[in-house]
């Protein structure tokens, strides 16, 4: 393999850790919960706020870090997002009180608020122009092995803390591990984060937020070393170096990019990927299929949804980001339309309810879920590509805690029929936006898309 393609490969690695634990602590906590709930003697207030306060962090992360990395540089955030996310995981494993363990929750989804923002940002801008979309992909996966990690470790502490319950001592190990359980759970996140401090230091600043600075040479050196030795027409980059403002996000050129950087992460949330992934195992159930053990039914979703999302990084930069979303989105509206045709027929030990399912997972995790990354990603020049971003993943965010608070309702009020009709419409929307206003973006460079909003006015 040539040098460029193990240097470009570490450093998507290393950038991807921060999608690990992205999903890694917005999964472990269902492991956690029910033994936190049982320890502290949780309120449902208390309970509501343990579990939120990470959702608060992310929301306040997102909210600086977007302008934060046009100023600082992305590495620079990137650090900061693994330190918050070492403190928080530490915190959880050994804070005694539990405001100590919320405000360690709270840091930690500053972290993940961070993440959600630069890791993207940075991998779109430091990949060659031709893989951007495989690479950019990589985040959503490592968050869908983040998730499954923390579901198949819960599983396996738990198992471990059951075996040796009756032996434990007073030590540090065995309050972790085998007394209060849930500790240990939370430790894994200490040793990812770790990894992601020690692999930052090996990778470089973004070549073109370097090049924004006016540090010319040093960004075309890092651009020629990713790709092989060829440079990248970009230096007119260097007579941007200022920050750009939010005001030039609702000028005429850019008013389409930012309508799309704001709609498709809130498709993401609209087309029910929350509702599948938390009441997956009551679908499974109602299905016929005997899950004793719920963290069984959560490893099944979340392996499928890992499984499926390689579809996008094989074929997002072959395919194009405008076929592969419409395909998915397309497959989803049919299949949360099935979905919720069976539940109102009654139809819920059938086969067909379970190939429904799974093919709205495999639609989300190749198409809705990975590509709003990409695109909101690469659409806007490199002078605001961060705020822009900032503001793109905000909406995600308010996005999913609406959802959390609407789905049960929707739920218990329309019925689980009714709620996967609505979340069908929302895919059917998201198809119709996307066929009106997504152009294709494979394989130009982050500057030619920039000229084609120019062009477009």
């Amino acid at each position: 393999m040539n040098n460029y393609k193990i240097y470009l490969g570490l450093i998507t690695m290393v950038a991807s850790l921060g999608g690990l634990l992205f999903g890694f602590d917005m999964a472990v906590i269902s492991g956690v919960l029910p033994f936190v709930e049982k320890q502290f003697s949780l309120t449902p207030l208390q309970e509501g706020w343990f579990v939120s306060s990470a959702l608060v962090g992310c929301i306040i992360g997102v909210s600086f870090s977007g302008d934060l990395s046009d100023r600082l540089g992305r590495k620079m955030l990137l650090f900061l997002s693994a330190f918050l996310f070492l403190i928080s995981a530490i915190g959880c494993s050994l804070v005694a009180e539990l405001n100590l363990l919320i405000a360690a929750r709270l840091v930690g989804g500053i972290g993940v608020g961070i993440a959600s923002i630069v890791v993207p940002l940075y991998l779109s801008e430091i990949s060659p122009a031709a893989i951007r979309g495989r690479l950019v992909t990589f985040y959503q996966l490592a968050i869908t092995v983040g998730i499954l990690l923390a579901y198949v470790t819960n599983s396996l502490l738990l198992g471990y803390s059951e075996q040796y319950a009756g032996t434990a001592g007073a030590g540090i190990f065995d309050l972790v591990y085998i007394a209060e359980v849930w500790r240990g759970m939370f430790s894994i996140g200490t040793v990812l984060a770790l990894l992601f401090v020690l692999g930052l230091f090996f990778v470089p600043e973004s070549p073109r937020w370097l090049i924004k600075k006016g540090r010319l040479k040093e960004g075309q050196d890092i651009l020629k070393k990713i790709n092989d030795g060829r440079e990248e027409a970009i230096s007119t980059e260097a007579e941007h170096n200022e920050n750009g403002s939010y005001k030039e996000l609702f000028t005429p050129k850019l008013r389409k990019a930012l309508l799309l950087g704001i709609l498709l992460p809130l498709f993401s949330q609209l087309s029910g990927i929350n509702a599948i992934i938390y009441y997956g195992p009551s679908i499974l159930h109602d299905a016929g299929i005997d899950l004793s053990n719920s963290f069984l039914g959560q490893i099944i979703f979340g392996l499928a949804n890992l499984v499926f999302t390689f579809i996008a990084i094989w074929k997002v930069d072959q395919w194009g980001r405008r076929p592969l979303y419409l395909i998915g989105t397309v497959g989803a509206t049919i299949s949360l339309f099935i979905t919720g045709l069976l539940f109102y027929l009654g139809l819920t030990s059938s086969i067909f309810l379970i190939i429904s399912v799974t093919v709205f997972l495999a639609c989300f995790a190749f198409s809705i879920g990975p590509l709003k990354f990409v695109v909101a990603s690469e659409i806007f020049p490199t002078r605001i590509r961060g705020k822009a971003l900032g503001l793109s993943i905000m909406v995600m965010w308010v996005a999913d805690t609406v959802m959390g608070q609407v789905t049960p309702i929707l739920l218990r009020e329309a019925g689980t029929a009714a709620t996967f009709w609505v979340f069908a419409f929302f895919c059917l929307v998201a198809f119709l936006t996307v066929y009106k206003l997504l152009p294709e973006t494979k394989g130009k460079s982050l500057e030619e898309i920039e000229t084609f909003w120019n062009e477009k006015k």
